[in-house]
């Protein structure tokens, strides 16, 4: 079993966001292969297909730790079994990047799911949002709809995203790096 979990944050307000990538990922995934309606657990919803079961955390982005420690528990996993998708601020848009392991890199998402775990060792995918003009408040540049443009940029690269985390999961991480690291997306 995996459990790919998308980073966002929940409710309405947010879905659009540049910072809830992580959540249009899983939603996109879910609809693709065609996996089960979404389930309520007490911080996370989750949809399950084949040997996978995508999840999004309902605490809000910078306390997703906790929606991944219970889910390992509920789902009987370990660190070895997630994937971690989320928006980075210092990739371009039309960009990925996959790593087996790292610091969080002063996303708060996921540095509280490090703290939570006790481990920064488990795959991510960061889907870049960025760059960030000079003139705008990170806070509120990350919590901002993407435009017209960006949104068509942000679908392709969504589509590149669940390539590359099937290629995770079927070939390993280092072969999904070797594919997609370089890979951009471009209008």
């Amino acid at each position: 079993m995996k459990l790919i979990f998308g980073l966002g944050n929940p409710g309405p307000r947010y879905a659009s966001n540049r910072h809830n990538v992580g959540f249009m990922f899983v939603d996109r995934y879910s609809t693709l292969k065609k996996c089960s309606q979404w389930h309520r657990s007490s911080s996370y919803t989750f949809s399950s297909c084949e040997q996978i079961s995508l999840i999004k955390p309902l605490t809000y982005m910078n306390l997703s730790g906790k929606a991944v420690r219970e889910a390992l528990v509920d789902f009987g996993c370990t660190v070895n079994d997630i994937i971690i998708v989320y928006d980075d601020v210092d990739l371009a848009l039309g960009k990925i990047r996959i790593r087996p392991k790292g610091s969080s890199g002063g996303h708060k998402g996921l540095q509280s799911i490090i703290d939570a775990i006790n481990t920064n060792n488990f795959v991510r995918l960061r889907i870049g949002i960025g760059p960030k003009p000079e003139d705008i408040d990170l806070v509120d540049f990350v919590l901002q709809d993407f435009n017209q443009m960006e949104s068509t940029i942000l679908d392709r690269v969504l589509d590149v995203a669940i390539s590359a985390v099937e290629l995770i999961i079927n070939e390993g991480v280092n072969k999904a790096m070797s594919v997609f690291n370089s890979y951009e997306v471009i209008l």
